[in-house]
């Protein structure tokens, strides 16, 4: 492994296992064979939990982290569980350009920290598939008024651990203060709306 690999990961790893955990307890909750990670950077943990990630970014160093493909892996073996075998794909493009992918191809489309992925991959995502996504940059507003969406469950934490929901989903979503959402304005504030329940991230599924 490159010194550089390991160096990447440690930075981008800032609660070591937290990510494992997050996404353990979404791979419990909804069946996902393959994922679709745009805006990812480094952050390779989806692979310690889902056989087959697809990540994107246009960031030169994720390019450089990436083409290392031997110390990639050994990071994600590491910290498997199991011995599966595992595929994962990285591909050096902008997520908001065409990423040359086949439509609907997806069962899960992953949405942090990166913007508003769900205007630009829905396309990728498989109808009955799942978009996860957390309230950075304003995207689980933008699903929200999406109607290719409807909210499935709700991923919240507490002392270090994750849990999903599907229950009472119609109790989320809802604004602190009356504000009409439109993709404008989102696009303009950059940033989310502010809810009167707050979890740590959504699951959307996809109904058409």
């Amino acid at each position: 492994m490159q010194d550089k690999t390991k160096q990447l990961w440690e930075k981008q790893n800032w609660y070591p296992g937290d990510r494992l955990g997050l996404f353990s307890a979404v791979a419990d909750a909804i069946a996902v064979s393959t994922v679709l990670y745009p805006g990812s950077y480094v952050d390779i943990a989806l692979s310690f939990v889902f056989d087959d990630v697809t990540y994107v970014d246009i960031d030169r160093r994720a390019a450089r982290f990436f083409s290392d493909s031997a110390g990639v892996n050994e990071i994600v073996a590491e910290r498997r569980n199991d011995t599966r075998p595992v595929a994962w794909d990285f591909i050096h493009a902008d997520y908001t350009s065409d990423l040359d992918l086949e439509d609907e191809s997806f069962d899960l489309l992953v949405s942090l920290y990166a913007g508003l992925i769900s205007e630009h991959c829905t396309q990728y995502l498989k109808r009955g598939g799942h978009l996860f996504v957390n309230p950075s940059h304003g995207d689980v507003a933008m699903a929200s008024i999406d109607p290719r969406y409807e909210l499935a469950a709700v991923v919240r934490s507490g002392s270090g651990t994750y849990h999903v929901s599907d229950t009472a989903t119609d109790t989320y979503l809802i604004p602190k203060r009356e504000v009409s959402v439109t993709k404008q304005m989102l696009h303009k504030s950059n940033r989310g709306i502010g809810y009167t329940k707050s979890p740590f991230a959504y699951l959307f599924r996809r109904v058409s």
